[in-house]
């Protein structure tokens, strides 16, 4: 049986571990640290480039407008996503965006507004092609099966021979061995 001093030394510890622990993890809850931030997806685009945006800032079960009117992609609906308090919402960046570093703004229906940073490289127009399908003719050879040669005919027909007489030899002979049993 333990001690009374020795139950009370293993409590008390128990106790101020607990308290320590509370106090380190209290003040990382309430901070707020995610709190107006807006996380950009690709963080650096080029034009022509679809990009997605997400908050926690509007809270649990709210809404907001998005703001790319700096780079002349308008406003975008930031709605709730698939993960727990997070907003969000897209754009595109238009093809005649210079390069440069764009704030990206989203206003929550809470009254509050999350801010982030875009950065668009290159610029002018995005050069894609009318078609999506590739068009033309594959260059992937044959094999050497465009020009057959009397050669390459002959052993072919030779290889093919010698397995059949090989494989007709191993029936016969199997044919032999239970004959005479």
């Amino acid at each position: 049986m333990r001690s009374p001093a020795r139950l009370m030394t293993g409590t008390a510890t128990a106790a101020v571990t607990v308290i320590a622990l509370g106090l380190t993890a209290a003040p990382s809850a309430y901070a707020g640290d995610d709190f107006g931030r807006l996380e950009i997806t690709p963080a650096t685009a080029p034009p022509g480039a679809k990009v997605t945006v997400n908050t926690t800032a509007c809270g649990p079960k709210g809404s907001g407008i998005g703001d790319a009117n700096s780079l002349d992609a308008g406003d975008f609906e930031v709605r709730k996503g698939t993960h727990k308090e997070v907003l969000v919402g897209q754009f595109t960046v238009p093809h005649d965006t210079r390069p440069g570093v764009y704030e990206i703004v989203v206003s929550c229906d809470n009254g509050k507004d999350a801010v982030g940073d875009l950065k668009v490289i290159g610029g002018g127009k995005h050069d894609r092609p009318d078609h999506d399908r590739p068009s033309g003719h594959v260059r992937t050879g044959v094999g050497g099966s465009v020009e057959p040669n009397s050669t390459q005919v002959a052993l072919g027909v030779g290889v093919i021979g010698m397995a059949a007489v090989g494989g007709l030899w191993l029936l016969r002979r199997r044919t032999e061995s239970t004959e005479g049993s």
